[in-house]
């Protein structure tokens, strides 16, 4: 099951507004969706979790590229909405490979994708994420681990969050956490 939420900094605090993300197939339309709710060009939060598997926040200041944090890339590369945010330049790529798959290919209707074609459980499975392209993804975090600092939540208390509750305990650090319950 997956979550997500916009939150926009405003004069008076945060604003919240859960979202859908079916229309959203790139990290670029994820920014859109981002810059739409923000006032001001101040900042936006884009929390996205999927129950107990990993979070990412992805946060966009105006018209800046977005900032991106992914607690676990294995886990959010067996997911459609992961793979959004796992993109080539936070996994250290090239963006020019020719080895990717096109759009039309990737299943990205928000259901569980990756599961196990059937048969043995491979013990090596929670180590790596394969992404829909075939590619590889290391377990743990990835991204820019300071996304938040400046927002209260340094790079130590990012790690140590907990996939169960991060998202909570982020708003909560943020001064948020009434405002993201009224979408949850």
């Amino acid at each position: 099951m997956y979550f997500a939420a916009l939150l926009a900094r405003t004069e008076d605090g945060w604003e919240a507004s859960d979202t859908e993300l079916d229309d959203v197939e790139t990290l670029s339309d994820l920014s859109d969706l981002a810059r739409e709710a923000s006032v001001d060009d101040d900042t936006v939060l884009v929390y996205i979790e999927q129950e107990d598997a990993w979070f990412g926040v992805v946060r966009v200041d105006g018209e800046e590229d977005p900032r991106i944090y992914v607690s676990d890339a294995a886990a959010a590369a067996r997911s459609s909405y992961g793979e959004i945010l796992l993109t080539d330049e936070l996994l250290g790529r090239d963006p020019g490979d020719d080895d990717v798959a096109d759009l039309d290919s990737l299943d990205l209707d928000g259901t569980e994708d990756g599961e196990p074609d059937g048969g043995a459980d491979d013990d090596d499975e929670d180590d790596v994420g394969v992404t829909a392209k075939g590619e590889t993804v290391p377990s743990g975090p990835i991204g820019d681990r300071e996304v938040l600092t400046d927002l209260g939540v340094n790079e130590k208390e990012l790690l140590a969050l907990d996939s169960t509750d991060a998202l909570g305990e982020i708003a909560e650090r943020l001064g948020a956490a009434e405002v993201l319950e009224t979408v949850r």
